[in-house]
C-alpha cells in the first residue's frame, strides 16, 4: 500500500511538469480567478498578486485556441491596467505604471506607513558574501529591487506595509525566495538570504527557485529537519510566543499544556538537546524540570531577541551530539546597526522591553538586548481564578547579544542569555485542610544563566573559522517543610545543585569545490559541580523520620567531542552527506564513535527523496553518577553509578519531500530508532526513558533498550491571499525494556498525534495599512501512558501505592487541545501597535499528568488533573 501511494504522487508530480505553455479556454461570464486556475491547470505556471490590486471577482468572456500564454495574459489583462512578469515557473500581476504622478500617489500614497527590509546574501557552502546579487520584492509597484554590495549588503526602502516576497538571484546560483516577509512600519526587517550555487551549467539543467521554508539554515541536513520560523511562533496558535510549545505543531512532536517538554517520536524529553548561538546549553525555561524533566513553564527567549533556527527530530548531522532524540539549534538575531528600534508590551502574564540599535552611528557595531517581568503579582486575583496552579510563580529573564565586526579581525559577539524563578506556597497551619502531600510549606529558587564571546573570520576565499568561549551555570534551591501538632515547621526535604559548564568550540569550514564541503570542529567542556541532595526517606509519614544525604559532591570533570562531515553534491540531484562524532566523558571514563551518513535525490525539480542514518549518544545528569545511598534510605553505599556508559541510539530515516506547488507541500517521513544501554534499575520496570523527576537516587545499569518506529505526513500551505494551514499525522509505535527484561509500552508511546493549524489575516483601514490575524489549532492525540495503583494498599497505607507489574499499560482516553491567537496590527509612520489575545486550552481540557496523590479527606488516592487554560491578552508598541 505504501509503494502504491509512492507511485501515484511519483505520476501525479510528474504530471504536473509536463504541461505546455500555450492555452485552450472557451468561457462566457467567467469570473478572472477562474480563468487563473484554469491557465494553471493547462501550464503548470503560478499566479501571484495582491487581491487589493488585482480584481480577480470581475467578470469576463474569453475564447481562446491554442494561443501562447503571454498573448492570453495580454488579451486579459491589457485593458485592465494589470501588468506581468515571469519568475521562472511563476507570473507576478501588479499594476501597470501609470503616467500621471497624481494616480501613482493614488495607487500607493506618499502618506501610506511604509517599511524597509535589509540584509545580507551569503554562499551556502563557504559563507562568503556575494556582491552584486539582484534584490526584488516581487509584489512591489513600481518595481523596488536592488543590488547587494562589495560586502554583501542590500537595503529596499519605502516597501508598503504587510506581507512581500523578496527573491534573490544571481549567475551561476540558485534562485532563492523569502515568502511571506512582514513588513512593519515600527521596525526594519533584516534578512539572511542563503544561496546554493548551481554544480551544472543552467542551460544543462532545469532548477525551480528556492523558497526559504523548504529547508533547514544547516546545509548537511538530510532529513527529519525543519526551520523554526520567529514570524510563525508569534502567529501560530499555541505558539504563545514559545519556541518549545510552537514546535508541538510539527509531525512526531508532542507536548502537553501545564509545561512545555518537548517529546519527539516516543522518547523522553530530556532527551532532547538545547544549544545557543552554537553551543550547548542548559534548558533554558522557567521552573525547568520541576513539573516533568526536560521541560518547563516557558523559554527564556524572547521572539524580539530569536533568528531563525533549526530543530532536529533525528539523525541529525555529525556536529550533533550528547542527544538520544533530536536538537534545538537556537540563533539569536544581531540588532539594528543602522537605526535604534525599540519594543514595549505588556500583558497578563509579563511585561517586557527590547531595544537595538547601533553602538554609534555609521558604524557596523550592535546591541539588542530583552528584559521580561513577570506580571502575576498585578493580577493575582484574576488567575487565581483562571490559573490557580500557576499563582505563587515569579520569575525574569534577560537576553542580549552585541555583534561587533572589525576590520582585519573577523566578527566578535557577546551573547547572554540569564533567567530568575521561584515559587513560593506557604502551607495552612491547620493540617485538617490539608487535601494532600503537595501542601506542605515548599520554597523553591531557580537561577539560569548562559552566555559567551563568538568569533567568525574568513579564511581565504572559501573557508571560515567559527569559535566560541561559553559559561553555562545553574543553581537550584528547593525546601519543603511538614506542620507539627505545635504549628512549627520541620524540613523534610532541602535540594541544591549548582552547576557551571564552561566549553570551548571551534569550527573550521571549507567549501573545497562547488562540489565538496567539509565542516570539522572539536568542543571541550569542564564541568564544575556542587551538589547536596537532603530528603525523608517517605514524604507521607507523620511525623517524618530524619532526611538522609542522598546525593553530596563536589568537584569537576571534563567532557571533550569532535566531529567532521562532508557534504558532496554530485550534481544538482544529488547530495551525500556523511560524517563522524566522537565523545569522551572523564567523570566515567567512557568514549564513543557515533557515524552519520545520508543522501538527498532531487528526482525533479518539485520532488526529493532522502535516506539518513545516524548513531547518538548521551550522557546522563551529573548527579545521576554521584548518587551515594539507596533510594530506600538504607545505609548501604553504592555501588557507583560512576561505572554508567552513554546511552545510544540507532536511527534510521526515509524522506519524501514533495512541493505541490510553490504553496503547498507535502512530506512524509517513515522511521525506526533502537535505542540500547538505557540506564535502568536491576530487576525493576524503571527505565530513564520514562523518568519525569528532577532529582534520581537509584542504582543503575546499561541494561535498558527501546524501539520508535512509526510514519510521519506533513501538508502545508504557506500563506496566501491571507490564509495559511498544517495538517500534521504521526501513527508511532514506542517501547522500552526495563532493567526485569521485560518489554512494555514507554510513558509517551502515545500511538496518534493529529494536528491541524489555520489561520487567516484580512488588510483593514482607509489605506489597507492594519491588519487583523487569527490563528487555531486543533490537536488530537493520545494520552500519555501511566503506572496504576493498587486502590486497597493505598487505602491501607494511608499513601499512593503503584502497582509496577502493570506499569504503562494503561492510559486514559484520547486528549482534545485546541489553542486560539487573535491579534490586531496598527501600522503608522514610524511607529507600529498590536492589540492581541492568546489562550493555550481554550477549551479547558483535564489533563492528567501521570500521578496520583492520597486525599487526606476523601481518604482515598485521587488522579492529579488540572483543566489549565493559559489566557494572555497583551499590548505590544513598536517604535
Amino acid at each position: 500500500m505504501k509503494s502504491f501511494l509512492i507511485i501515484i504522487l511519483l505520476i501525479l508530480a510528474v504530471k504536473g511538469f509536463s504541461q505546455s505553455d500555450s492555452v485552450t479556454i472557451n468561457m462566457k461570464k467567467a469570473k478572472i480567478e477562474i480563468v487563473l486556475k484554469e491557465i494553471e491547470q493547462q501550464t503548470g505556471y503560478r499566479f501571484f498578486y495582491e487581491s487589493n490590486h488585482v480584481k480577480v471577482n470581475e467578470v469576463t468572456d474569453v475564447s481562446w485556441n491554442a494561443i501562447r500564454l503571454n498573448e492570453a495574459l495580454d488579451d486579459l489583462f491589457g485593458k485592465r491596467g494589470i501588468t506581468y512578469r515571469f519568475v521562472d515557473r511563476q507570473i507576478v500581476l501588479v499594476p501597470a505604471l501609470q503616467p500621471s504622478t497624481t494616480t501613482q500617489q493614488r495607487l500607493t500614497p506618499l502618506s501610506a506607513p511604509s517599511g524597509t527590509v535589509r540584509g545580507v546574501v551569503t554562499d551556502a557552502a563557504s559563507g562568503q558574501a556575494i556582491p552584486n546579487a539582484t534584490i526584488m520584492a516581487l509584489y512591489s509597484n513600481p518595481l523596488i529591487g536592488t543590488t547587494t554590495d562589495s560586502t554583501g549588503y542590500f537595503r529596499l526602502n519605502n516597501l508598503p506595509v504587510g506581507r512581500q516576497d523578496i527573491q534573490s538571484s544571481f549567475v551561476g546560483y540558485e534562485i532563492a525566495i523569502f515568502k511571506d516577509v512582514m513588513i512593519g512600519s515600527g521596525k526594519e526587517v533584516f534578512l539572511e538570504i542563503v544561496m546554493r550555487e548551481n554544480v551544472q551549467e543552467l542551460e544543462e539543467v532545469t532548477v525551480r527557485p528556492k523558497i526559504n521554508k523548504e529547508s533547514p539554515l544547516n546545509p548537511m541536513t538530510t532529513a527529519s529537519a525543519r526551520m523554526f520560523s520567529v514570524e510563525e511562533a508569534s502567529r501560530y496558535a499555541g505558539g504563545f510566543d514559545d519556541p518549545a510549545r510552537l514546535v508541538t505543531a510539527f509531525a512526531g512532536v508532542a507536548g502537553i499544556i501545564n509545561n512545555n517538554g518537548v517529546a519527539i517520536r516516543g522518547n523522553s524529553p530530556q532527551f532532547l538537546q538545547w544549544r545557543i548561538e552554537g553551543v550547548e546549553a542548559v534548558n533554558p525555561t522557567h521552573f525547568s524540570d520541576i513539573t516533568g524533566v526536560g521541560g518547563g513553564i516557558l523559554t527564556a527567549f524572547s521572539t524580539q531577541t530569536l533568528n531563525n533556527s533549526d530543530f532536529f527530530t533525528g539523525a541529525f548531522p555529525a556536529e550533533y551530539g550528547n542527544s538520544l532524540s533530536g536538537v534545538f539549534d537556537m540563533q539569536l538575531r544581531n540588532g539594528n546597526n543602522q537605526r535604534y528600534e525599540h519594543t514595549a508590551q505588556f500583558g497578563m502574564l509579563g511585561v517586557e522591553f527590547s531595544s537595538e540599535g547601533p553602538f554609534r552611528k555609521g558604524k557596523q557595531a550592535s546591541y539588542l538586548f530583552n528584559y521580561r517581568y513577570s506580571s502575576m503579582d498585578f493580577v493575582e486575583d484574576l488567575m487565581s481564578v483562571l490559573v490557580p496552579d500557576m499563582t505563587g510563580l515569579s520569575y525574569q529573564d534577560l537576553s542580549f547579544k552585541m555583534n561587533l565586526p572589525t576590520q582585519q579581525a573577523g566578527t566578535f559577539s557577546v551573547w547572554g542569555v540569564g533567567l530568575i524563578n521561584q515559587y513560593l506556597r506557604q502551607a495552612n497551619k491547620d493540617k485538617s485542610q490539608w487535601i494532600n502531600i503537595y501542601d506542605k510549606e515548599s520554597d523553591y529558587q531557580q537561577t539560569k544563566a548562559a552566555g559567551g564571546v563568538g568569533h567568525k573570520i574568513f579564511i581565504g576565499e572559501k573557508s571560515f573559522l567559527k569559535s566560541a568561549l561559553a559559561v553555562n551555570f545553574t543553581k537550584n534551591n528547593s525546601t519543603s517543610k511538614d506542620i507539627t501538632e505545635d504549628e512549627s515547621a520541620i524540613p523534610v526535604s532541602d535540594m541544591k545543585n549548582t552547576n557551571w559548564n564552561i566549553t570551548f568550540n571551534t569550527c573550521l569550514n571549507t567549501k573545497f569545490s562547488t562540489t565538496h564541503t567539509n565542516r570539522t570542529g572539536l568542543y571541550i567542556t569542564g564541568l564544575f559541580y556542587d551538589l547536596d541532595y537532603m530528603m525523608t526517606p517517605d514524604m507521607h509519614l507523620f511525623p517524618p523520620d530524619e532526611m538522609l544525604n542522598y546525593v553530596t559532591d563536589k568537584g569537576r570533570s571534563l567532557a571533550l567531542s569532535a566531529f567532521s562531515q562532508s557534504s558532496f553534491r554530485l550534481n544538482n540531484h544529488l547530495t551525500v552527506n556523511a560524517g563522524l562524532h566522537g565523545s569522551y566523558f572523564r567523570l566515567i571514563d567512557k568514549a564513543v564513535i557515533e557515524p552519520r551518513a545520508g543522501f538527498r535525490w532531487q528526482i525533479l525539480p518539485r520532488l526529493a527523496f532522502g535516506l539518513a542514518y545516524g548513531m547518538h549518544s548521551r550522557r546522563e545528569n551529573t548527579d545521576y553518577y554521584l548518587v551515594t545511598y539507596e533510594g530506600d534510605g538504607s545505609s548501604i553505599p553504592l555501588i557507583s553509578n560512576k561505572h554508567l556508559d552513554f546511552a545510544k541510539a540507532h536511527h534510521f530515516v526515509l524522506a519524501y519531500d514533495w512541493s505541490v506547488s510553490d504553496l503547498i507541500r507535502l512530506k512524509v517521513e517513515p522511521y525506526f530508532q533502537y535505542l540500547y544501554a538505557i540506564p535502568v534499575e536491576k530487576d525493576s520496570p524503571f527505565s530513564l526513558i520514562n523518568h519525569r523527576d528532577f532529582w534520581m537516587m537509584l542504582p543503575l545499569v546499561n541494561e535498558g533498550k527501546g524501539r520508535n518506529f512509526g510514519i510521519e505526513l506533513t501538508m502545508e500551505h504557506y500563506l496566501y491571499k491571507g490564509y495559511y494551514y498544517l495538517f500534521t499525522t504521526s501513527l508511532f509505535k514506542s517501547r522500552y525494556k526495563g532493567g526485569d527484561g521485560v518489554w512494555r509500552n514507554t510513558r509517551q508511546n502515545r500511538n496518534f498525534i493529529f494536528n491541524a493549524l489555520g489561520g487567516k489575516e484580512w488588510r483593514m483601514g482607509r489605506q489597507k495599512q492594519n491588519m487583523l490575524h487569527a490563528s487555531l489549532r486543533l490537536t488530537l492525540q493520545g494520552s500519555e501512558r501511566f503506572i496504576p495503583i493498587d486502590e486497597d494498599a493505598s487505602i491501607a497505607a494511608q499513601k499512593t501505592v503503584y502497582d509496577y507489574s502493570r506499569a504503562y499499560n494503561t492510559r486514559l482516553s484520547p486528549e482534545f487541545i485546541s489553542h486560539l491567537t487573535v491579534g490586531y496590527k496598527m501600522y503608522r509612520k514610524k511607529l507600529a501597535h498590536e492589540i492581541a489575545v492568546k489562550i493555550i486550552n481554550l477549551t479547558g481540557y483535564k489533563e492528567f499528568d501521570g500521578n496520583y496523590y492520597y486525599n487526606y479527606r476523601a481518604n482515598r488516592p485521587e488522579k492529579s488533573i488540572t483543566a489549565l487554560a493559559i489566557p494572555n491578552v497583551s499590548y505590544k508598541i513598536e517604535f
